[in-house]
């Protein structure tokens, strides 16, 4: 209901923070492919903040990632490398 009438605004900007993170894998996939689709239809470009690299990987065209604050990476999904995932979710040595 939230996400329908999010979509009859005249926005053209949807920023959704973390929408899938008590959802299990096959409902976060399903929401994730209906937000992207709305923001589609609608002309608005749709900003989500998601901890599960396949579902950004899968639905979006652009990945900008985060890593303690600062800009990790900013590019086209089909160019985010391995190495690139590798860097950002390193751990810290102690």
């Amino acid at each position: 209901e939230r996400i329908a009438s999010t979509s009859a605004n005249t926005t053209r900007a949807v920023i959704a923070d973390e929408p899938v993170a008590s959802l299990d894998p096959a409902r976060a996939n399903d929401l994730v492919a209906m937000l992207a689709t709305l923001a589609q239809e609608e002309g608005q470009t749709l900003v989500v903040s998601l901890h599960s690299v396949p579902l950004a990987l899968k639905h979006f065209s652009r990945i900008i990632a985060l890593r303690h604050g600062s800009l990790q990476f900013d590019r086209a999904t089909n160019s985010v490398t391995a190495e690139d995932l590798d860097e950002l979710y390193r751990l810290e040595q102690a």
